[in-house]
């Protein structure tokens, strides 16, 4: 994203267990990047985050998505492949951040398009390093498509964030 001077990051945080909630929020604080998070408790309340439904009709587009896998209603999995299916989210990253090494579950995560997929580190130190290089990465270095729009042959900022309807990244 390359913040620049009022750039703010929105991240979306799909994690159901309060805890990891609590210590993703705090490891995103200490990257002392410009951002602002909002947590999405279950699979179907970040789908109901993204399509802008209920109370979150008027949330702001995620430039970064950290997906837990093992959701309750609606499992990671099916999220991801909502999300990449979708064309006005498509091009928002999405990094898989779960307790599971399993082969399975980090090969279904690329199949369905997972922009990355990182294992949760049990040691604390471990976990705030992983998302200290997570979001530095995403916000920090990677021009994201949410923020750019291709001006001839030049790549520019979009003018305004996402303000109503469906996002259009």
């Amino acid at each position: 994203m390359k913040q620049g001077a009022g750039q703010v990051a929105h991240i979306l945080i799909v994690e159901d267990n309060p805890g990891d909630q609590r210590l993703i929020q705090e490891a995103l604080r200490e990257t002392q990047l410009d951002h602002i998070s909002a947590v999405a408790r279950d699979g179907m309340e970040a789908l109901d985050y993204l399509f802008r439904r209920g109370p979150f009709a008027t949330a702001p587009c995620p430039d970064l998505i950290l997906l837990d896998l093992n959701l309750p209603k609606k499992n990671g999995r099916d999220v991801l492949a909502t999300i990449k299916a979708d064309a006005h989210l498509l091009k928002i990253p999405v990094v898989v951040f779960s307790s599971s090494s399993a082969p399975q579950d980090v090969a279904s995560a690329y199949q369905l398009h997972a922009n990355g997929y990182v294992i949760k580190p049990t040691d604390l130190e471990e976990l705030f390093l992983a998302i200290g290089w997570i979001a530095k990465f995403w916000l920090g270095t990677a021009a994201l498509a949410s923020l750019i729009a291709v001006d001839g042959d030049a790549l520019s900022p979009i003018g305004g964030r996402h303000e109503s309807g469906p996002y259009t990244a």
